[in-house]
């Protein structure tokens, strides 16, 4: 039987990750030009949709469904979903990656799952702003997701008799046994090596990197920046899949880290720039929460602690890389998400605790006595994603180059994004001053106030 109070934490989880998908909208959005701020817009929230209907018609059952063979992709079994109504995932067996006692219901465990399937290609947008044809991107969206990332979902999360008591899961979590508690490989390295390889494909900004642009809104990026830490206790805390001790654990984690790595990016940016920037600590909020998500389940506060210091110094000092190696990752995506995942998933193998979860299928890490076979497990998975993800996407991006196109004409670059792609513009600028500063309604208003005044001094 299903326990309520599991459930409901479950459910409001994948709500808060819900959440996280137009946070990361306002954060990218903040950080391009006024012109092309509703294109970056719309290439994350039309995630919501395309990712969703894949997930209910064949997403879900390639990651998580039975595996077909040697740990790479599930069956079709849980097509449509319309086997899973009423249907109870246990998760309190021997088998079982989770400490829950009890069963949660499969749908359940389908929105929370399909939340994290959203905001991972959305991560990607952020390497190529300012160029992509939305039409192009929506494209990309079901080719990357269909290929990339439902198969490595199977790999990373799908663990053997969770969905069923003869399930079979992925070979990075039932094999390999490396750690990943919410999504360091599955998500970050993932979408950061996607980036890179897109970076690539579609080439450099126009002026780029003679003229960066700057951010045209830095409020929306520290509000897209708050957005994504609220939604991320979800993305963390969520992934115990039980209101007990561990998600008080990832909470705790997700915190301190996250924390840490603001004041680790902002002593870096002082140190080499002279001055502590907004968009350097919004920046650094993204990076830890980035490096603490494969963490969280695994190591205790001192290891969070050091987590995001280093994530937030080193993320800090990697956003720089684009311009010594040339390629045009728009808004950093390499540098915070690759990097940071990178940094989060090697790390374990230094402060993984068994006593953190005694349920983990891993060991202790270096400095806890359990010498180097946690950090290896955790290099293979890492290189492994790393390495599929890049080869991948660049097959998927030159495809769409090639048919279609994925750029926008040199035209609409110049003259804004918006307005080419979807024939509407973020700010009206022409409304300021003469000619229509005041509204219809305003008006009598205003020719009031002015009688009024003339009859005072009267």
């Amino acid at each position: 039987m299903a326990n309520s109070g599991d459930t409901a934490w479950v459910l409001a989880s994948a709500a808060l990750v819900m959440l996280m998908t137009p946070g990361l909208a306002f954060f990218y959005g903040g950080m391009v030009r006024s012109k092309s701020v509703l294109n970056m817009l719309m290439l994350n929230f039309i995630a919501l949709a395309v990712i969703t209907i894949l997930w209910m018609l064949f997403g879900f059952s390639l990651a998580f469904g039975n595996d077909v063979g040697g740990g790479l992709l599930g069956n079709l079994d849980w097509a449509g979903l319309t086997n899973s109504f009423g249907k109870l995932a246990g998760f309190g067996t021997d088998d079982a990656p989770w400490p829950g006692g009890d069963a949660l219901p499969v749908l359940a465990f389908v929105m929370f799952q399909l939340m994290f399937a959203i905001i991972t290609p959305a991560l990607i947008s952020g390497a190529i702003a300012d160029r992509a044809k939305f039409w192009s991107w929506v494209v990309f969206l079901v080719l990357w997701a269909s290929v990339v990332y439902f198969p490595v979902a199977h790999w990373v999360f799908s663990f053997d008799g969770f969905i069923g008591p003869n399930s079979t899961g992925g070979w990075i979590a039932n094999k390999l046994k490396a750690l990943d508690f919410a999504g360091g490989t599955a998500v970050h390295i993932n979408a950061g090596a996607a980036g890179l390889a897109l970076a690539f494909v579609l080439g450099k900004r126009k002026g780029w990197p003679r003229e960066t642009p700057r951010p045209h809104n830095v409020p929306f990026v520290l509000l897209g920046a708050s957005l994504l830490w609220f939604g991320w206790y979800g993305f963390n805390a969520g992934s115990a899949l039980a209101a007990g001790d561990l998600a008080g654990v990832a909470f705790t984690n997700t915190t301190i880290a996250t924390a840490a790595a603001v004041i680790g990016w902002l002593l870096t940016e002082q140190l080499k720039y002279g001055k502590p920037t907004t968009l350097g600590a919004a920046s650094g909020a993204v990076a830890g929460l980035v490096a603490i998500t494969p963490a969280c389940g695994y190591v205790d506060t001192w290891g969070a602690l050091v987590i995001g210091v280093v994530a937030g110094a080193v993320c800090a000092l990697a956003v720089s890389l684009k311009f010594r190696f040339g390629f045009d990752d728009s808004l950093d995506v390499v540098g915070v998400h690759l990097v940071g995942g990178l940094i989060g998933t090697l790390l374990i193998g230094f402060f993984s605790k068994v006593s953190v979860n005694t349920a983990s299928v891993g060991s202790d890490g270096v400095f806890y006595g359990g010498g180097f076979t946690q950090l290896g497990r955790q290099a293979v998975a890492a290189g492994a994603v790393l390495l599929y993800s890049f080869v991948l996407t660049l097959i998927i991006g030159f495809l769409i180059k090639f048919t279609i196109g994925f750029r926008v004409s040199e035209e609409a670059e110049v003259t804004g994004i918006d307005e080419a792609e979807h024939k509407e513009t973020a700010y009206d600028f022409g409304g300021i001053g003469g000619g229509g500063g005041l509204s219809d309604s305003l008006k009598p208003t205003a020719a009031k106030s002015t009688e009024s005044l003339e009859r005072s001094k009267a």
